[in-house]
């Protein structure tokens, strides 16, 4: 592996798409069910890549072409030697749900105290985090690296790449229930980060609040945080204007988030900033300015609608949390969910939870996107896709109101903002 490391040290990074591959990169040529990065090594040097990496014949008579035996194999060794090799402080992260906006707002509190690096987007599996971890340079003193899953032993794999000195966990939810096969898979299949960390005397960061998570965690000392007066980090969690404010340090921190679980994950990202001694004023500063994007906790003011986008994606988990912080909104409320993907077996009921949640709840209206809630919706509020909703919400007013969009990615909610009205 030295070699390629030699290789890797004088390239001007690493690609693993020919067509977005830069004059100077390394090009690992990954496989998939319905691609193979070999047949495209000839247009990769071409373009001026440095050396290719493939695990097949390619044919090609160049220097530039390096053979082994597994590319993805490959690439995950490197970015482990890369990382060994700079000895970056790396925090991981993992959970059901708000692992991208943590490690966001994470990022946004180290940055502006330390040279950062965090995960781009969600690239947050077995090839988003070697790819982020020989993203680091000799100057980056943090790296902040999110790691997905949807079957067990993947986080364990991923930590093993990255071996992360700080872990932290958002939550255990419903969440890839498809892959993990229960609630009680999850827990073990996110809590792989945890044991890792117990066998390298690693730091863990915890939502006191959470006995989930806490339980795992018996005889350890991680750092808390949350509202109880117990944890090492305490606040008081409020709402106001439909965004979480934070009360903690004897200061107030107005964030422009929408939610209580997003109150944790902010309170997550000051008691990291905290640890690692960004100042409170600091810590204020980045949390009050960040801004939510990407259909991730949105809060989009349209006229007289008040609209929390948070289209991204949706398990029941998530789901229930934000129907929960959006109840108790004033005023006129309206929801538009669509269907949770990837629930298996649990599909039917799991939908039917929410529906029956929703009936017995103070939203006022309540619109269905997707045929996992036909079985039980017997109205006119529900669309089997979201072009159909958007017929009906372009010729229907909505007066004044607080809305929530909330659903799979799939579905594409975030188009029905542009036609309420």
């Amino acid at each position: 592996m030295s070699a390629l490391y030699n290789i890797f040290r004088d390239a001007a990074g690493v690609s693993t798409d020919s067509r977005t591959l830069q004059s100077g990169q390394l090009f690992f040529a990954l496989s998939g069910t319905n691609f193979n990065g070999n047949q495209f090594a000839k247009q990769a040097l071409n373009k001026g890549a440095i050396a290719v990496v493939v695990d097949e014949d390619v044919s090609i008579s160049d220097d530039r072409v390096i053979r082994v035996e597994n590319t993805l194999r490959s690439l995950q060794t490197l970015a482990t030697e890369h990382r060994k090799k700079l000895g970056t402080t790396i925090i991981a992260l993992t959970g059901s749900n708000g692992k991208t906006t943590t490690k966001e707002l994470i990022h946004s509190v180290l940055s502006p105290t330390y040279t950062t690096v965090a995960t781009q987007g969600n690239l947050n599996n077995h090839i988003g985090v070697p790819l982020t971890l020989l993203s680091l340079q000799k100057d980056t003193e943090i790296g902040v690296v999110e790691m997905g899953a949807n079957h067990l032993g993947e986080i364990a794999v991923l930590a093993n790449i990255a071996q992360p000195d700080f872990g932290l966990i958002t939550n255990f939810g419903k969440a890839h229930l498809e892959g993990f096969g229960s609630l009680e898979g999850v827990v073990k299949a996110k809590s792989e980060l945890f044991d890792y960390l117990k066998t390298t005397n690693g730091l863990i960061f915890a939502n006191a609040d959470d006995p989930k998570i806490m339980v795992q965690l018996k005889g350890q000392d991680p750092i808390t945080y949350g509202t109880e007066t117990t944890a090492r980090v305490s606040a008081t969690l409020l709402t106001e204007n439909d965004a979480i404010r934070i009360e903690v340090d004897q200061q107030e921190i107005q964030t422009q988030l929408s939610g209580a679980y997003n109150g944790y994950n902010a309170l997550a990202a000051y008691a990291i900033g905290r640890h690692f001694g960004v100042s409170p004023q600091n810590a204020k500063r980045a949390l009050e300015s960040y801004i939510p994007d990407n259909n991730r906790s949105q809060l989009i003011r349209k006229k007289d609608l008040h609209i929390t986008l948070d289209a991204y994606n949706a398990n029941p988990t998530s789901m229930q949390a934000a129907l929960a912080s959006f109840s108790k909104k004033g005023g006129k409320k309206i929801a538009v969910l669509g269907q949770m993907n990837e629930l298996g077996k649990h599909t039917e009921i799991e939908h039917k939870r929410i529906v029956d949640w929703i009936k017995a709840s103070s939203i006022d209206d309540c619109y269905w996107v997707g045929s996992a809630f036909a079985p039980f919706i017997s109205s006119d509020k529900y669309f089997s896709t979201v072009d159909q909703a958007i017929d009906y919400f372009s010729k229907t007013p909505l007066g004044q109101a607080s809305i929530l969009v909330k659903g799979s990615r799939s579905f594409t909610l975030e188009k029905l903002v542009d036609v309420f009205h």
